[in-house]
């Protein structure tokens, strides 16, 4: 006879998380989270701190950026001037925070354009694959094959100065790597099970990249775009620097390293120097940034 009790019950299962739920646990945005890395928190905190000013240089910027002082050019700091004046007599603080603007609007441009599209041509190629794979990927190549900077030089010679056709022919020059980055890692996607799980379902090939494959693989895209974008901030002052870019009286760091050329071999190098530094520091967290973030979403595969 049996012991046990008439009442008893056997204990209910947990449900199961559903594939989608489970996939965003595991996968997904969450896998960026910070760490304790005192280098890492030191760039996020300054890229941090150099969007703060680009988002408030308006109201924090101590002088007008192109307001001229000629009979104090090039001079040292003094008074309200913390980081003196340029060759023009225009306030050197004020021109490199509001030139933060234009020197982070422009790469964000670029990265916002190539990666929207690199991952729109990259998810197409490995999902239908084919002949309509084979002529997307022998169109990136095509592109990697022309410099990016030669051809923002050409599109900025046909359609003059600004900000629109640099930051478009370098979102050309880009889109190939995010494009066979994202290429790469849905064909991997494929492979997994939870794909044929919704192809059984009778989900669409669509449904399933937007809603399960591409949110999978937006860290390690994310961390590539991170880093794109220190390299497109370079780009685009080195062309403002050969005054290919911004036009004159809008503040930038490429164009005040332009402009304090003259100043250094004056030995006035303070105008020149402190837009460099800003663009090396920012160049260099960014990737720090961006490189932490790749290595968080590896060791999380593994």
């Amino acid at each position: 006879m049996s012991t046990t009790p008439d009442h008893a019950t056997t204990p209910t299962p947990r449900t199961a998380p559903t594939p989608r739920t489970a996939l965003i646990r595991r996968t997904g945005l969450a896998r960026l989270r910070t760490t304790r890395a005192p280098l890492y928190r030191l760039c996020l905190g300054f890229v941090a701190l150099v969007a703060l000013l680009a988002v408030l240089a308006p109201w924090i910027a101590p002088h007008d950026p192109n307001a001229v002082d000629l009979s104090n050019a090039l001079a040292a700091p003094f008074g309200d001037h913390l980081l003196g004046l340029d060759a023009s007599g225009r306030d050197t603080l004020s021109r490199l925070i509001t030139g933060a603007r234009t020197s982070l609007l422009g790469p964000l441009g670029v990265v916002a354009f190539s990666t929207a599209a690199g991952v729109a041509v990259g998810a197409t190629a490995a999902w239908r694959g084919g002949w309509l794979d084979s002529v997307l990927s022998r169109g990136t190549e095509l592109v990697f094959a022309f410099p990016g900077l030669l051809l923002a030089i050409l599109i900025v010679s046909i359609y003059g100065e600004g900000l629109i056709a640099p930051v478009i022919a370098l979102a050309i020059a880009y889109l190939p790597y995010v494009s066979r980055l994202t290429r790469s890692l849905v064909l991997a996607e494929r492979t997994r099970p939870y794909v044929e799980a919704h192809q059984v379902q009778g989900h669409s090939g669509l449904q399933i990249c937007l809603r399960h494959v591409i949110p999978n693989i937006a860290p390690v895209v994310l961390a590539q775009s991170t880093i794109n974008f220190g390299y497109a901030l370079i780009d685009l002052a080195g062309l403002s620097f050969l005054g290919l870019g911004i036009p004159a009286l809008t503040p930038d760091w490429g164009r005040m390293v332009f402009d304090g050329e003259s100043a250094v071999q004056h030995g006035y190098p303070l105008s020149a120097v402190l837009p460099c530094a800003a663009i090396v520091l920012t160049v260099v967290a960014f990737n720090v940034v961006g490189e932490r973030w790749a290595d968080q979403v590896a060791r999380r595969d593994r």
